[in-house]
């Protein structure tokens, strides 16, 4: 590429370096000039202007973006139409990304000009999301440069395939039913997150022989899968599991495993089944070892004792500032440090109720509804807000032009506010430890209500969902622990995520408010009446 400033006069059939306004309007950077682009920036009055010119071995940035993402896309993604030097890649299944971290880096270390950025391999990911992108840094890249990224990486999504899975639970004398019982539900809600459920689940007691018959049972009626949770954890490989496992003729392929939580399971195979031992942490819904086998077992990839070994780098999944001795207690100072919550604002409905107006944009005490509520958020303790628009996506930016906030369009937000949730779980960052769902026409929900629910969240004790009340009548936002993502979706239609709240009493947190304004959404021309009137402001 030749970079210089020149003449404008001069500059037809090149590429702008950077944008530029002329009494027509803006031309973006990268923007083919035309002879009718010269002659607009002439009567502007602009006689100089920095170009690009492409030499014979160049390749235009979309170009090259377009066809990097075509060397990449293996089954199951999708490449996007390359835009500004970059093309995105979207899987086209619900199952788990796969690619070599190895192999990325070689292409990005090709040329400075090629860059490419995908998803952490083994995410679980669902048709249309993004896994990578391939981005061209200046305007061009080498011809010879991008023909040598060729058959350096692969990217896949693996789909979920059904498999026949029975679930083993062992008891002891004092287990007690209610255990049992939220166990089979959390481990049905992990199979279900990946396109599975349970078909049979077996309880027998803690012993050697009980395990050993209902593995045998499951195996004559030709189960693929088979789980047993123990009514203790697995200690060692003479323990009740592993030794119930051998006595069932089966064969135990690996114990213990480099991820924190999850070190104690047990990986086995009973005549071409696996036989999975789940380590205790599996009874809660927070990500363990235990997801990391599953989902890629349910995906169809290959999983033994190298996989296992393998998982120790990223395998520490809880954010912990000192990790003290086994069974020793946390001190009381560290044990409850404040999640990284996102909050998800939902505003791209049509406000159909509301007639012609778009109810977000109403004002109340001269601000719109939907400014009132990325204010409150912005004011409390949530630490990243996505804005999801659709209908009139623009108005919205510019109402909240002022709040630093991240904006995700969701063109399909028509067919129902599950289509805008999605959009918004789908941008959540990697980091965060729980998602706020805040609706745009909730404007009296003040940041002290929000840091109520924040400060209520506790998902090692019971807390992993925090839903605000008044009068014993449950409202919104709703706090979720980021591993509901998964479930949530499958979502369909116009429902939110509500309904699931009964799947999980035992992890439900209700927590009580002062006034009725987490129940109050402004819906209505009635509703906005009611609501101006009260004067109530925060």
């Amino acid at each position: 590429m030749i970079y210089a400033e020149i003449k404008t006069e001069d500059a037809k059939g090149t590429y702008l370096a950077h944008s530029i306004n002329s009494h027509k309007g803006r031309l973006s950077k990268g923007h083919h000039l035309t002879p009718s682009d010269i002659n607009d920036l002439l009567m502007s009055d602009i006689t100089t202007i920095t170009t690009i010119r492409l030499e014979e071995h160049d390749i235009h940035e979309d170009l090259a973006a377009a066809q990097l993402g075509k060397f990449v896309s293996g089954k199951g993604v999708k490449t996007s139409l390359a835009f500004t030097g970059r093309c995105n890649i979207y899987s086209t299944e619900h199952g788990v990304f796969k690619t070599t971290p190895q192999d990325i880096d070689k292409i990005n270390s090709v040329d400075e000009a090629i860059t490419l950025a995908t998803l952490s391999p083994y995410s679980v990911v669902h048709p249309d999301q993004l896994v990578a992108t391939a981005k061209i840094i200046p305007l061009a890249a080498p011809s010879q440069a991008l023909e040598q990224t060729k058959g350096l990486a692969q990217l896949t999504v693996h789909p979920f395939k059904r498999f026949k899975t029975g679930l083993i639970l062992t008891r002891l004398p004092q287990t007690k039913k209610s255990v049992l019982a939220k166990t089979q539900m959390v481990v049905n809600q992990r199979l279900k997150s990946c396109a599975n459920e349970l078909s049979e689940t077996t309880i027998v007691d803690h012993t050697p022989t009980a395990i050993a018959t209902a593995i045998n049972t499951l195996r004559k009626s030709n189960y693929d899968l088979i789980l047993i949770f123990g009514a203790s954890a697995i200690v060692d490989r003479q323990d009740a599991l592993p030794k119930g496992l051998e006595l069932s003729d089966g064969d135990i392929e690996h114990f213990g495993m480099p991820v924190d939580p999850g070190n104690l399971l047990l990986l086995g195979n009973h005549s071409g089944c696996k036989i999975i031992g789940l380590p205790g942490c599996a009874r809660s819904p927070k990500l363990n070892g235990f997801d990391w086998i599953l989902q890629r077992i349910l995906a169809g990839l290959n999983v033994n004792r190298n996989t296992i070994m393998q998982m120790g780098c990223g395998g520490l999944l809880s954010e912990i500032p000192t990790r003290p001795q086994p069974r020793e207690k946390i001190p009381s100072e560290i044990s409850h440090n404040a999640p990284k919550v996102t909050a998800i604002l939902l505003a791209a409905g049509q406000s159909r109720r509301m007639g012609p107006e778009n109810k977000l944009l109403q004002k109340w005490h001269g601000k719109p509804l939907v400014k009132w509520v990325a204010d409150n958020i912005g004011e409390s303790q949530v630490d990243h807000t996505i804005v999801v628009t659709g209908h009139e996506a623009k108005l919205v930016q510019e109402t909240l032009s002022q709040n630093d906030v991240e904006y995700i369009h969701n063109p399909d937000f028509a067919d129902g506010l599950s289509t805008s949730l999605i959009k918004g779980l789908m941008a959540v960052p990697a980091d965060s430890d729980a998602v706020l769902i805040c609706l745009g026409d909730m404007p009296s929900i003040n940041s002290t209500q929000l840091n109520q629910l924040i400060k209520a969240y506790d998902p090692e004790n019971g807390a992993a969902i925090c839903v605000p009340t008044f009068e014993g009548k449950r409202g919104n936002p709703v706090l979720w622990n980021r591993n509901f993502i998964p479930e949530m979706l499958n979502l369909k239609g116009d429902s939110g995520a509500r309904h699931l709240l009964g799947n999980y009493p035992s992890d439900l947190q209700e927590v009580v408010m002062n006034n009725t304004s987490v129940l109050s959404d402004i819906d209505t021309p009635e509703a906005l009446s009611t609501l101006r009137k009260t004067g109530f402001i925060k």
